[in-house]
């Protein structure tokens, strides 16, 4: 197929013009990352977004595919002297890779098969005979004239066994078959699931499905999952499976015709070939597609959910002391500057008897005094609330809040490398605090530094395919990064990564040249960074931020290549540019389409005059400090009825979790999300969202916490 084609495909299926799928592959082959294009290309897209071009990216990338495995097949074919004019044909109009195999099957190199036994004993004549189905034909007459002794065909029967194991094969590998049994197996198959044997099911989390059926076409994706890692652990039987009848009489339209004894021996052939061959086929095909889907399902969720994280509320810049609590070993403490530079760290031990307690109050008070805090950062796990109980009784300044902190994958980063080398002379405990600290400033920056499938969030995420999750997740946080910007002179080597056209090794490189030469006075001055070509940087200078810079606008979200346009609004308006930036009554008074050329129109001039209004603002939400009911503290505070403020912490297909400050997340059922039917939870919640929960009912033992968020007395939440 050729690349125009391709294009005309793409834009049919997103509901685009061909022109803006052409541009964006162009520029997409020439090294353009998705942002840039959303962001400083809109001209030559047709302003389309991120989403769209990602598809456009993952599209043409399957199409390629796709050709590639044409070519293949066709040189297959071309070698065996299979490939006719008509098989051709049919082989360059296959839009999907299916299609292609199913077209393939017939002639693809294979293990040795009964088929292929009967047709070495000479039967397939004799199968073409009774395919052919004529009333007329005296069947066990002509299987007489295949009588073979020495190729063990030493009876009629023998004879006809082996034409119905060649008619067998041909049902299976019927392209019309195929796809139309595969239809069936998605419209009206069932998933059914039975406990293993020698298995204590009912004692597993799986107990749910010891004797389970539902539709294929309807089963949600994390029921796919969880049956599928219920087989994959041995408690579960998983099978897919469709009405026997309504498959029979799908195949018997197709092939079989009439009434006679050679029908019958079609007919015998197709029973067979549907139970021996064709249906074990489509049930592997219909578990891989639904596989396929449930990861899509999944991954969709667990991307939102990581989205939402990385884009939480920022406190900003402050100075911080965070704390990684802890019952017996102490609660380890630091404190951080504005940048999030590491000034201090010592330990505390405020839940080891009065004098403890009395010797951390001093201690805390006393650092916080010494270090100007201006903000302390909690971590929520073992220990959190009862710390957070045991700072609000000190006699702190009421300025400072106290805030708690998801510490989910602190952990994980603290063991880390890249912690190790930031923090070579300190334990993991310090690195988790400071971790805790930096997240509350800047949850983007600190979470860039953690694999995103140890962050928490999502559901099944092992489960699912790794490859699309981590182009996904990759994905999210490139988008994230550059959605923010990046301030060049404080960022670490994994936040530069993300940014648009860097990378690891330009990201290491452009932090070994800021330690070696101090921060970077402009935008400009990034070129002189070894390995930093034109290319880099057109694609990264308008994500950097450089507050202070030579020009104003190395602050701002405005292209270097585009600093021209803002120079000549300024001098037409008869100010310098940082003054221009300063003044709305200024701004207004430009006139757009004085600046239109053939490279810069509307669409890059309105963002241009946004960002002169708020230049580098950043898109996040306000931070708001999430306050837990102070007297409920453990799972056994918890009852019925209690309406408690909570954080979101997770987002699956079934429901929302809930931290409510005890340790162990509540779930929002996706019943109890709203008054109304909710079919996705994420147009209800968000991960990091501050909500107001009902307790439905506590379950200590299995330590589950049930909640609503349905409004009280109808009201609409």
């Amino acid at each position: 197929m050729n690349s125009a084609l391709h294009h005309k495909t793409m834009a049919l299926e997103l509901g685009i013009a061909i022109k803006q799928v052409t541009a964006t592959v162009e520029l997409l082959d020439d090294g353009a990352t998705v942002p840039f294009l959303a962001r400083y290309r809109k001209e030559v897209t047709g302003g389309l977004d991120e989403v769209v071009i990602t598809s456009i990216r993952d599209r043409v990338a399957q199409l390629r595919e796709l050709d590639k495995r044409r070519a293949a097949i066709l040189s297959s074919l071309e070698e065996q002297g299979k490939l006719t004019d008509s098989l051709k044909e049919r082989i360059d109009a296959a839009l999907t890779m299916t299609e292609l195999e199913d077209l393939y099957l017939p002639y693809r190199p294979k293990r040795r098969t009964r088929a292929m036994i009967a047709k070495e004993r000479g039967l397939e004549p004799l199968a073409q005979s009774l395919w052919g189905q004529d009333p007329r034909l005296n069947v066990e007459a002509e299987a007489l004239k295949f009588l073979n002794p020495e190729q063990s065909v030493e009876s009629v029967e023998d004879a006809l066994a082996g034409a119905r194991d060649i008619m067998a094969e041909w049902i299976n590998e019927d392209h019309q078959a195929r796809a139309s049994m595969r239809a069936l197996f998605l419209e009206q198959g069932k998933f059914k699931t039975t406990g293993a044997r020698g298995k204590d099911v009912q004692a597993s989390k799986y107990r749910d499905y010891a004797e389970w059926e539902e539709p294929v076409a309807t089963a949600p994706s994390h029921r796919v999952l969880a049956m599928r890692r219920g087989e994959q652990e041995g408690f579960l039987s998983f099978r897919v499976v469709v009405p026997e009848p309504a498959a029979l009489s799908l195949l018997h339209r197709l092939f079989i015709k009439g009434k006679s004894s050679a029908s019958d021996q079609v007919t015998l052939a197709m029973q067979d070939g549907f139970t021996r061959l064709l249906a074990p086929a489509m049930e592997t095909e219909t578990r891989l597609q639904t596989k396929t889907r449930a990861d899509l399902t999944a991954i969709d969720v667990f991307a939102q959910n990581i989205q939402q994280l990385l884009m939480a509320s920022p406190l900003g810049q402050k100075h911080v002391l965070a704390i990684d609590p802890g019952f017996r070993t102490g609660c380890k403490v630091v404190c951080l500057d504005r940048q999030g530079n590491l000034q201090h760290t010592e330990t505390i031990f405020p839940h080891q008897g009065a004098g403890g307690a009395a010797k951390a109050g001093e201690t805390i008070v006393g650092l916080c005094a010494r270090f100007k805090v201006e903000a302390i950062a909690i971590g929520n796990g073992t220990a959190g609330r009862e710390t957070e109980t045991f700072l609000r009784g000190l006699s702190l300044p009421t300025e400072i809040p106290l805030v708690m902190v998801n510490e989910s994958g602190a952990s994980v980063y603290s063991a880390s490398v890249v912690a190790r080398e930031e923090f070579p002379d300190h334990d993991v405990t310090v690195r988790g605090a400071v971790s805790i600290g930096r997240r509350l400033m800047d949850p983007l920056a600190e979470l860039v530094k953690i694999d995103p499938k140890a962050i928490g969030v999502g559901q099944y995420q092992h489960d699912v395919d790794q490859g699309i999750l981590k182009q996904r997740l990759q994905d999210v946080v490139i988008s994230c990064v550059n959605r923010v910007g990046v301030n060049v002179n404080m960022a670490s080597p994994q936040l530069l990564t993300a940014v648009s056209g860097v990378g690891p090794q330009l990201a290491t490189n452009i932090v070994a040249y800021r330690q070696e030469h101090g921060p970077f006075p402009s935008r400009t001055a990034l070129k002189k960074v070894p390995r930093l070509g034109g290319k880099a940087f057109e694609q990264a200078a308008g994500f950097l931020r450089i507050t202070d810079g030579e020009h104003p606008l190395d602050a701002s979200a405005v292209h270097p290549e585009r600093y021209s346009v803002v120079n000549a609004m300024a001098k037409d308006l008869g100010c310098t540019v940082k003054e221009l930036m300063k003044d709305a009554e200024r701004q207004r008074a430009i006139d757009l389409n004085r600046y239109i050329t053939d490279e810069v129109g509307k669409p890059t001039l309105t963002d241009i005059l946004s960002e002169l209004a708020k230049p580098g603002r950043d898109p996040r939400q306000q931070f708001e400090a999430v306050q837990f009911d102070e007297a409920v503290q453990s799972i056994e505070h918890v009852k019925p009825g209690m309406v408690l403020t909570g954080v979101v912490t997770n987002v699956t297909a079934f429901g929302a979790f809930v931290d409510i400050g005890v340790h162990q997340d509540g779930l929002v059922h996706i019943s109890q999300l709203a008054n109304r039917y909710v079919s996705d939870p994420n147009t209800v919640v968000k991960v990091s969202q501050q909500v107001k929960v009902t307790v439905l009912e506590v379950d200590i033992p299995r330590k589950r916490i049930s909640l609503s968020m349905k409004a009280v007395k109808g009201e609409t939440p």
